[in-house]
């Protein structure tokens, strides 16, 4: 009989500490990194979240960060909890071990990034880059772009010479003419063609689908779960509103990037919003990317995207 007690004691202290885990207490404060022109710029700017976590004693700081990968970089260390970032950060953060958790998703917004020339340029196809200097942020969305796109057109990605430049000195480059194409997001996307009359040589639609993630480390994601999951549902709510009222949030991002509304409106007519939780098909494309990246050798191993998945989406 006495050989029960051992194992029942371990039982309680097993339930005990499932208990503890499904009931943590709120956090006193969540740290949410966000970029000037991403989704959670809309829900810094429209306060939503901030009024839900106040009402439950939570405060909310955010940290503006240039790129996705600084900012995957923050999350890695800790200093931040919750981001949002393209496709391509997340494998580059896990190929270093980043201990992030993937919440969820927008939908796929192929439109929002393309390969563009100067106007008046002789290249009219991805196989006219042969040889030519493309421009491109490395390790970013348009990069799987760009694999994808020589790819398709028989090329690869040694048959071009990458100029890696961050956005601001690639529309400067390629305004001078020092690079041949540009592969670029929205919404310096939408600038360079209204503004430089830049014209797309191809998107990524039918190559590559192009999600937003929305991520967190995984002390946070498993530590406050509910709170995690309130996040989401807050985006989704926030995603509904944007939809539905897209002149509104042209006017917000347009303060908070500094970029003339109309920018924002030719943006937001490409860019669908939501917010969703992972799916078996969206991993498999993520693993997708992660494996072309290591395929094309500017990932350094392997990743495992799904080793990225959060406790509460597992079966």
């Amino acid at each position: 009989m006495k050989a029960k007690f051992p194992v029942l004691s371990a039982l309680a202290l097993s339930v005990g500490l499932l208990s503890t885990y499904a009931f943590a207490a709120n956090p006193e404060t969540v740290t949410i990194g966000y970029q000037k022109a991403n989704i959670f710029a809309l829900l810094k700017y429209r306060g939503t979240l901030d009024e839900t976590f106040k009402k439950e004693g939570i405060a909310i700081r955010w940290v503006e960060f240039p790129a996705g990968p600084q900012m995957l970089e923050g999350l890695n260390v800790g200093s931040i909890d919750l981001a949002a970032t393209g496709d391509a950060p997340p494998a580059f953060a896990q190929a270093a071990k980043a201990d992030l958790i993937y919440l969820g998703h927008s939908p796929a917004n192929p439109k929002t990034e393309a390969i563009v020339v100067p106007k008046d340029s002789t290249i009219n196809s991805v196989a006219d880059l042969k040889g030519k200097r493309v421009g491109l942020n490395k390790g970013s969305d348009v990069n799987y772009l760009l694999v994808k796109a020589l790819e398709d057109a028989g090329l690869n990605y040694k048959d071009v010479t990458p100029v890696y430049l961050p956005p601001a000195d690639a529309r400067a480059a390629f305004q001078k003419g020092a690079i041949d194409a540009w592969v670029i997001w929205d919404p310096y996307l939408a600038e360079v063609e209204a503004n430089a009359g830049a014209r797309e040589i191809r998107n990524a639609e039918g190559l590559v689908p192009h999600y937003t993630f929305y991520l967190a480390s995984r002390p946070f994601a498993e530590g406050h779960p509910d709170t995690a999951k309130q996040v989401v549902d807050e985006l989704s709510k926030l995603s509904d509103w944007a939809n539905k009222n897209p002149d509104d949030a042209a006017a917000i991002l347009s303060k908070s990037t500094g970029l003339d509304k109309a920018i924002w409106q030719t943006t937001i007519k490409r860019l669908p919003y939501g917010a969703s939780r992972m799916t078996p098909q969206v991993f498999d494309e993520q693993q997708a990317l992660a494996d072309t990246f290591t395929r094309v050798g500017l990932l350094p191993v392997k990743v495992d995207v799904r080793s990225a998945t959060w406790s509460l989406d597992k079966k």
